[in-house]
């Protein structure tokens, strides 16, 4: 019990400045199960005065070793302590108090008969109402007065322990007590006669005190009459101390209950102040000015002034409606009444508000429905800028009312946009046709300044396509490239007016529609934060084209960072009001965009670069026109592709024209112009692995294609086709300097080598055919084992037939027949790629190389015969020369 005592004042009664003074573990009588927790019941006392007495009811837990406070009760609000038997040794306790009466059975007797004198004693210590105490041993009633037992004190705990007191000897008795043992040596050696000697001595000593006492016998008669007479007057003291105590336990108790009164007095007091410092608080959270009431039945909508005191009285309102107020208070019959009215007050003037807002949107969107004959000239929408500065004002009631009346509110957001969507459909289709109307009769003006120069060939608006894009204004003045050819310029300048007129239309959609959003978002308040200022449109977090669209992979798809749930319902509820706003800008975007490829399927590349310019730099890749673009992007991607597919199977199904000689086939002098044109357009554009994949497709078809025309053609021979038009390509390939088609600028080289090659020895021959024969057959002799120089003996390779077979061969044979040559050379080849010079060279370079190799057969074969051919290199040179220059 010491150490459950010792951790109940360390753990419970330490920190609030109390003592344990007693302790005893109990259980309630009656109980047969086992309780789940222990109880203890102790007496304690603070330790600043005025000392306070309480019994206290600790609870401790079986699965933790924490003590609780279970309940508290004053000294002396105990009223009776049954002990139940006060013979018996019993384990039974009962307290009863002013309120309650609790039955405990202690542990053991001991302990309860040690709980029991406790509280005995601290009652008549402090109390001056003492409970009564029934059925208890009389020894454990016995009240410890301090200062009667002289051998006790009052301990640390207000209990009295027994005080023992030390006293140390002086220097006298000390000087006695040395000089006594000084006598005394021989006593440690023997013991026997030192005892002896002090029995005598002390015998000595009492018959002298024994005649010293009966020789002062009259001063002890003395003595004892003072003490008598100290006596009474110790009486006489002591019934006046006792009648002072009487007075003084009164004056105790009276004052113990004035200051309970005071105690009471000062907590009502603080009670008082509080409930009226609450009232005034309510008073003016639920206080609603009159000014504001007025304002709010009766306000003037209409007037800056008006429309200020009445969004000041709202906000008023708004305040009360939510202002914290306890629970308690709202359950008072003023609270209730007060918030009926300004529950009125706030259906009035939603009611006022939304039917002034109503109205004001419907006659908006008559009186601002403009046409666009003043914008046709120069094709623009026109701006909304004044309806939206007169609706202005009235967006702190808008968003009072989206949290105040909420079916109100999206009843005027459908009125604001069924009004002002029929407004902005009559205009964007008007402006689409305008656009159409542009693009079909012409603008002179506009085709004076795009004319073409002379000699020069425009192949795409290249200036503004190449000029970067800052924010929404982008650069829209366009430019012609310059080309080696003025073919197709008419249709050139057709598609550079198309471009410019699709940058026009996107140019004018983006700033009407994102000036619309903002101005949405502000107006309705669609916003995650509170109404300010500067409200910024939130972002999406997955901008994915719906599954129909997502064919291609190489789409370009606007994305963001990961946005919360929240985020992106705000971001939905834009993009749906926008819809309602905007409900023919899709369909008839979309069709702009059928419209222009069905004029020109080249006009795809013109939108594909434009479109990705536009949905790459837009400020908010989250607002509806972003994802309006980014879906038209699909589209023209698609139109790109299909214009695409039609080249490859124009090319596939061409058919050879058999009448006439080959020369440079039609599609590839098509994709040159296509290369040319698409270079211009795609220059510096994001789009350009779109176009590198296209470039790949096509000269694929081509080298292929080439090869089967080749084959069919039966006026042209095969090698002629095929040198021909590789070289071209290698040209066309050489110019461009297209990264992608590097390789294949490559394999057109070769192939055209390779064919050069092929038909220089096919045609070129044998043009000394006597000849070749000849030393075909000395390089047979040879290879059979006839050395060289042995090869003259031979009868049939004599020099006499050498000379025979070098005369049928003189110069104007050999001219002859290089001149045939050369006029079935000219008709092979076709004048447009202008490769004659190159082919007969190479067949110079040919012939000059068989003729070497017969001088080198002569020199080994026949030494120092002195035989040459009639003609020389000189000879064979002027040959080929005169001939090119004569053809």
């Amino acid at each position: 019990m010491t150490t459950i005592k010792h951790i109940l004042q360390k753990d419970v009664f330490l920190p609030t400045d109390e003592r344990l003074i007693s302790v005893a573990s109990v259980t309630k009588a009656g109980k047969k199960k086992k309780a789940s927790k222990t109880n203890f019941l102790c007496v304690a006392v603070t330790t600043e005065k005025p000392v306070q007495a309480r019994i206290y009811q600790i609870t401790k837990s079986e699965k933790s070793d924490v003590y609780k406070r279970k309940t508290a009760w004053m000294l002396r609000e105990l009223k009776l302590l049954d002990g139940k038997d006060a013979k018996a040794e019993t384990a039974e306790l009962d307290l009863h108090f002013v309120e309650k009466s609790f039955k405990w059975v202690c542990s053991s007797p001991v302990d309860r008969d040690s709980f029991i004198s406790c509280v005995w004693k601290l009652s008549q210590r402090y109390l001056m109402q003492k409970p009564r105490f029934e059925h208890v041993p009389e020894h454990l009633l016995e009240e410890t007065i301090l200062g009667v037992d002289a051998g006790k004190t009052e301990g640390p705990d207000g209990m009295s322990v027994v005080d023992e007191d030390y006293q140390a000897i002086t220097a006298k008795e000390a000087e006695d007590l040395e000089r006594l043992m000084s006598d005394c040596d021989y006593a440690i050696s023997n013991a026997e006669d030192f005892t002896e000697k002090l029995s005598r001595d002390l015998s000595v000593l009492d018959g002298a005190n024994i005649h010293s006492i009966m020789g002062s016998e009259h001063q002890v008669a003395e003595l004892m009459k003072l003490l008598d007479d100290g006596i009474r007057e110790a009486t006489k003291v002591a019934t006046r101390l006792g009648k002072y105590d009487k007075m003084l336990e009164k004056v105790k108790e009276q004052m113990e209950t004035m200051k309970v009164k005071d105690t009471l007095i000062k907590v009502q007091n603080r009670n008082h102040e509080t409930l009226m410092n609450e009232l005034a608080c309510l008073i003016n959270q639920l206080d609603l000015a009159h000014t504001h009431v007025k304002a709010l039945l009766e306000g003037d909508l209409v007037t800056p002034m008006g429309i200020y005191e009445s969004t000041v009285a709202a906000a008023a309102l708004q305040k009360c409606m939510t202002a914290e107020i306890h629970p308690a208070l709202a359950k008072m019959q003023a609270v209730q009444e007060q918030q009926k009215r300004f529950t009125k007050y706030k259906a009035a003037f939603a009611k006022r508000v939304s039917h002034h807002l109503n109205n004001l949107f419907i006659s908006q969107g008559n009186e601002f429905g403009e046409t666009l004959s003043r914008h046709s000239v120069d094709l623009k929408l026109p701006p909304h800028h004044s309806s939206q500065r007169d609706l202005t004002p009235y967006a702190e009631l808008i968003v009072w009312l989206k949290g105040a009346d909420p079916s109100s509110f999206q009843q005027l957001s459908k009125v604001y946009t069924s009004s002002l969507s029929k407004l902005y459909d009559r205009e964007i289709r008007e402006f689409f046709e305008v656009a159409k109307q542009r693009m079909t009769k012409g603008d002179k003006k506009g085709a004076t300044a795009m004319a073409v120069q002379p000699g020069h060939r425009p192949l795409g608006s290249s200036g503004s396509l190449n000029t970067p894009l800052d924010g929404r204004r982008r650069a829209s003045s366009i430019q012609s490239l310059d080309s080696d050819s003025s073919r197709g310029s008419n249709q050139d300048l057709t598609r550079t007016k198309f471009d410019q007129i699709f940058e026009k239309v996107l140019s004018e959609l983006e700033p009407l529609c994102l000036a619309e959003q903002d101005f949405c978002v502000k107006f309705f308040h669609l916003t995650l934060d509170p109404p300010s200022e500067d409200v910024t449109v939130m972002l999406d977090d997955q901008h994915k084209p719906e599954p129909e669209h997502l064919g291609d992979d190489d789409i370009w798809v606007p994305r963001s960072k990961p946005k919360t749930a929240a985020e992106r319902q705000l971001n939905v509820e834009v993009r749906r009001m926008m819809g309602e706003l905007f409900p023919s800008l899709e369909p008839e975007l979309m069709g702009f965009i059928a419209y222009g490829d069905k004029l020109d399927s080249c006009n795809s590349m013109y939108m594909l670069v434009r479109m990705s310019q536009h949905v790459i730099n837009a400020q908010d890749t989250g607002s509806f026109l972003s994802m309006t673009f980014a879906s038209s992007l699909v589209h023209i991607k698609r139109n790109f592709d299909r214009f695409i597919q039609n080249m490859i199977r124009s090319i596939e199904d061409h058919r050879v024209a058999k009448s006439r000689k080959c020369g440079i086939v039609p599609f590839v002098n098509q994709f040159e112009d296509f290369a040319h044109q698409a270079e211009a357009i795609f220059h510096g554009s994001d789009r350009r692995a779109d176009l590198d994949k296209a470039y790949s497709k096509l000269i694929k078809t081509i080298f292929q294609q080439l090869h089967r025309v080749a084959v069919e053609h039966q006026k042209t021979p095969q090698d002629v086709v095929l040198l021909e038009n590789f070289h071209h390509l290698s040209a066309t390939l050489s110019q461009l300097k297209i990264t992608c088609l590097e390789k294949e600028r490559k394999e057109a080289r070769q192939k055209y080598q390779e064919r050069l090659q092929s038909y220089v020895t096919a045609y070129l021959g044998r043009p000394l055919e006597k000849l070749n024969t000849f030393f075909e057959g000395i390089e047979s002799k040879v290879a059979a084992g006839v050395k060289e120089d042995e090869v003259g003996y031979q009868l049939a390779y004599s020099k006499q037939e050498l000379r025979k077979v070098i005369r049928e061969y003189p110069g104007k044979e050999v001219k002859k027949g290089l001149e045939s040559l050369c006029k079935k050379v000219g008709k092979h080849l076709c004048e447009e790629e202008n490769l004659f010079q190159v082919v007969w060279h190479s067949m110079q370079d040919e012939f000059i190389k068989q003729y070497k190799h017969f001088e080198h057969l002569i020199e080994k074969c026949y030494p120092g015969s002195k035989i040459a051919i009639e003609i020389t290199i000189e000879d064979i040179l002027q040959f080929f020369s005169d001939i090119a220059q004569a053809h």
